[in-house]
């Protein structure tokens, strides 16, 4: 079985941080479940995290520097 985006990959794109992954991408997929749950259903058979976790892997979405 074949996962993706790879989860090393993801914990590289956050500097080696993997609570931090977890956060950004659980807070992603919030985010689209609440601003976009229609359009989410409609357009594609992928739940929240994948797509939150995609984004992520392609750098869409990225962590703030505190």
């Amino acid at each position: 079985m074949m996962i993706e985006p790879p989860i090393d990959e993801l914990v590289k794109r956050v500097s080696g941080n993997k609570y931090l992954l977890a956060c950004l991408i659980t807070k992603r997929a919030k985010y689209l479940a609440l601003t976009i749950p229609d359009e989410i259903e409609a357009n594609s058979n992928e739940k929240e995290i994948s797509i939150a976790a995609r984004e992520v892997f392609n750098g869409e979405v990225i962590a703030k520097k505190a």
